[in-house]
């Protein structure tokens, strides 16, 4: 079930952040009078040329972006980052050069276009010469939107994509889906594009719920009488609409670098202010009531299905089976240290060193257990969808009461769809709820933590 894409152009977008926010700075030195060259003005500008490229989708920028698409961003945040300077110099400079601040304003912004739009065409080249940062696409039907789709992916292959097989579902459709599902399996196949005049209602379910459990994208070639109210995504490939199933908010590379940082910032507080002197503490206790090494470490999947090492306080004796089976209630194998730290939920505190290392982030869905998640991918209907973002230290499912033990198939299916609704509806405040509500159930107990 793993899934890699290659995708690693979304690598460059940090550097190309970076690299804007210098030039910006650099030229207002160079450009313009010393009345500019305060630190007051450098932070302004920084600051405000990244509020207004996120409100404006400036580095959204993918590759079936067309170029013209590109021009208009930038004609946006050149007209708005122009008027921040004229309005900057209005109330804070007396005598200003208004024919400086135009200069300053063009001369960054066509330096930063040039860069735009030479990372854009570098990656076209470099997927067209060398094969590089492809993805496997199918294409699923038989109308005239699907030769046109055909064409568009055979003509352009320096988009990156590498169509390796169409299925015409005339005839035994039923049979002809079974054998899309086998071949996408094998040949690892990272898009799946579906017409949906050449399906039903149930043979669009059948693919989504495929999609879902395999960690596969998949997108839809809309006739003109479908209409969709799901969190969907519209684009448009040349002049082919496109939609895809769902919209990530944490796949766009400014939310997920901001939650990046966060991750970063938090756990190393954590790690300095609190585990520094906390762990020597519970390290004295757990040693004294059992043998054994103070942290538990246990292979869990997290992002794309990858495995890897999660950490805890150990809060058993060790058994030979804690890989194998969940702590249930009054669990013979669980120390008295151990119950207070798992009451409290201070067993946890050391996944914030898995947060630093990038394998996990403070909040997200749950981790399970291999054996568990091998488990469930098997018997509970989109469990792998939860594995298209980073795992947890908490997570919305948990504060809304289903954490700890799972008794019934009812506990993992509510898990999965809070997990699935926090997936398609990221927001930095519904991250802070979340800690927020994990902190207040810390504190006043929860009845699943045992």
């Amino acid at each position: 079930m793993k899934n890699k894409t290659g995708r690693y152009s979304g690598y460059i977008r940090p550097f190309t952040y970076l690299l804007d926010l210098i030039i910006i700075n650099l030229f207002s030195y160079l450009l313009l009078s010393d009345d500019f060259h305060t630190l007051y003005f450098a932070s302004l500008i920084s600051i405000s040329w990244i509020i207004i490229a996120i409100n404006l989708g400036f580095y959204e920028v993918y590759r079936f972006t067309k170029v013209v698409s590109i021009l208009e961003k930038v004609v946006k945040q050149f007209t708005l980052f122009t008027l921040l300077c004229f309005a900057f110099s209005g109330f804070y400079i007396q005598n200003y050069n208004s024919k400086s601040i135009l200069i300053y304003a063009i001369v960054t912004v066509i330096l930063i276009l040039a860069l735009k739009l030479f990372v854009y065409y570098f990656l076209r080249k470099f997927r067209t010469l060398f094969g590089g940062n492809f993805r496997k696409v199918v294409i699923i039907g038989s109308d005239k939107n699907v030769s046109q789709l055909v064409d568009f992916f055979n003509e352009n292959p320096d988009y990156g994509y590498k169509l390796i097989e169409v299925f015409n579902l005339e005839g035994d459709k039923k049979s002809k889906i079974e054998d899309s599902f086998a071949f996408i399996l094998k040949h690892k196949v990272d898009e799946i594009y579906c017409s949906l005049s050449d399906l039903t209602n149930n043979q669009i379910k059948s693919y989504i719920d495929f999609s879902d459990n395999n960690l596969k994208l998949l997108k839809f070639l809309p006739d003109d009488k479908e209409f969709f109210a799901r969190n969907m995504k519209l684009d448009y490939y040349g002049y082919i609409p496109i939609i895809s199933l769902r919209a990530i908010p944490l796949e766009d590379p400014i939310n997920k670098y901001l939650k990046r940082i966060f991750d970063f910032l938090f756990s190393l507080f954590i790690i300095i202010f609190v585990l520094s002197w906390l762990t020597p503490i519970l390290a004295f206790f757990i040693k004294m009531e059992s043998s054994g090494p103070v942290f538990f470490k246990q292979k869990r999947n997290g992002l794309n299905y990858h495995e890897f090492d999660c950490y805890k306080f150990r809060s058993m004796n060790l058994n030979e089976i804690a890989d194998l089976e969940q702590v249930s209630k009054n669990d013979p194998r669980i120390t008295k240290t151990g119950r207070f730290i798992r009451k409290t939920s201070i067993d946890e505190l050391p996944q914030f060193f898995n947060v630093l290392l990038g394998d996990m982030s403070v909040v997200g869905p749950r981790p399970h257990m291999v054996s568990h998640t091998e488990m469930y991918a098997k018997r509970i209907d989109k469990f792998m969808v939860r594995h298209f973002v980073k795992p947890g230290i908490t997570g919305l499912a948990q504060t809304n009461g289903f954490r700890g033990e799972v008794e019934n198939d009812k506990d993992i299916i509510y898990r999965v769809k809070y997990d699935i609704f926090y997936m398609e509806n990221w927001s930095f405040l519904l991250d802070a709820k979340i800690i927020v509500m994990t902190l207040v159930n810390a504190i006043r107990g929860d009845k699943k933590a045992y």
